[in-house]
């Protein structure tokens, strides 16, 4: 009990003083609307790290991801009622916010319990999920910017999907550099193979969801391909 009540404590205190920050950006410059929800998306992601790192074990932490949201969501669902809302946090549609944070704890909260709950691998829960939120961020930006050349049948870019290959391919790669128990090269190898399979995950996810199919994908493949080179 002490663990979680110290290490939700963190994560309130990390989400008010960062989303305060954020809306504080919002009202008194003229930050565009994509690079805001961005914004809203690393505070978002950053998060991963308060539940691995400020809790003691997995059950704790990922009890608290599915009790905080379970708390934030009524909240935000009270705040929907107030003229503004929606342009203020840049809501392509309406509940689009409470719906993503549920979709974003279950997600983590199913990573965490694999990841370190069954393999006791806190690194392989963080590789999983900055696969995902580094490289759509990456290739929200990018595309948006400069996406020019779409893909057949989608509403992405070459060059929005390019961005999220590279981003998600060196920010596994870091972490398995990091992490050690297999050779550089087999690194190389398991990052490049998890980053193609995120990208194409996210180009064809629609509605949102690849706030879960991209991290789940990401994991499955890092897992069995670790497993593989002898590194689980």
């Amino acid at each position: 009990m002490h663990s979680f009540l110290i290490g939700t404590g963190y994560s309130v205190i990390y989400y008010i003083t960062l989303a305060s920050l954020a809306l504080i950006i919002r009202m008194f410059t003229k930050v565009y609307d994509e690079l805001f929800r961005k914004i809203l998306h690393f505070i978002l992601l950053g998060s991963i790290f308060v539940y691995l790192y400020c809790f003691e074990n997995w059950y704790t932490s990922a009890a608290s991801c599915l009790i905080f949201s379970a708390a934030v969501y009524p909240a935000l669902k009270f705040f929907e009622r107030f003229r503004g809302y929606s342009h203020l946090l840049t809501e392509r549609s309406s509940g689009e916010l409470k719906n993503s944070l549920l979709i974003v704890f279950f997600m983590f909260s199913v990573v965490i319990f694999v990841c370190w709950g069954i393999l006791g691998d806190r690194l392989l829960c963080l590789a999983s999920v900055l696969a995902w939120g580094i490289g759509d961020a990456m290739a929200a930006l990018i595309g948006k910017r400069f996406g020019k050349h779409k893909i057949k049948n989608t509403k992405k870019s070459y060059e929005g999907t390019s961005a999220m290959f590279l981003s998600s391919f060196l920010s596994v790669l870091t972490i398995l550099v990091i992490r050690g128990g297999i050779n550089i090269i087999f690194s190389i190898v398991v990052s490049a193979v998890t980053a193609l399979v995120a990208s194409v995950t996210e180009l064809y996810t629609t509605g949102g969801n690849d706030t879960i199919t991209c991290p789940i994908a990401s994991m499955i493949v890092i897992i069995i391909m670790l497993y593989l080179f002898g590194g689980i």
